[in-house]
């Protein structure tokens, strides 16, 4: 059985403090979890463009995107979704700091049958957003605990492929 094709996409701005969690989380990544140790990872950094992200996204069996938000908790507050099961909660209005990407992605994929049958958001509420700012304690925890359920999440996947009767390629399931 051939391995999943799984995304995991950091998305954000490095330069624009908090906005770097995504892009901080990908670089903890590739060090603490190579992708040779789980062979069909791809890890990308994306600075949110829709049409780049949806691209992505079809093209895989499952992905999780690791982003920052604005949903009113305090700074570093983990937020985690399972996006293949329902779309993300409109409590969080955009959700994303982006303003436009991520949410609307992930929807249109959903309508175009493209979202993978395997799809996680990790978002952290950021304290600050301003170019040049460093990135808040807070969020430097969080990203820290994000890197850790990834990681269990991936080891999950790479090790134990569930197959779908009747799925093209027979490698996407939940």
């Amino acid at each position: 059985m051939a391995p999943l094709r799984i995304l995991v996409a950091g998305v954000g701005n490095p330069l624009r403090g908090d906005d770097a969690a995504g892009p901080m989380a990908i670089e903890r990544l590739q060090a603490r979890m190579p992708q040779a140790s789980c062979p069909g990872v791809e890890y990308m950094v994306s600075g949110g463009e829709t049409g780049e992200l949806l691209g992505r996204l079809e093209a895989c069996d499952a992905a999780i995107l690791i982003d920052a938000c604005v949903s009113g908790a305090e700074a570093g507050t983990i937020h985690e979704f399972d996006v293949a099961a329902g779309p993300l909660p409109q409590r969080l209005g955009g959700f994303s700091s982006h303003g436009f990407g991520v949410h609307e992605a992930l929807e249109l994929a959903r309508a175009l049958g493209q979202l993978p049958a395997r799809c996680r958001v990790l978002a952290i509420d950021a304290q600050r957003d301003t170019h040049g700012a460093p990135v808040s304690a807070a969020v430097e925890a969080a990203v820290d605990a994000v890197v850790d359920r990834v990681r269990r999440q991936l080891q999950c996947w790479c090790t134990r492929p569930v197959t779908q009767p009747g799925v093209s390629g027979g490698s996407r399931g939940p």
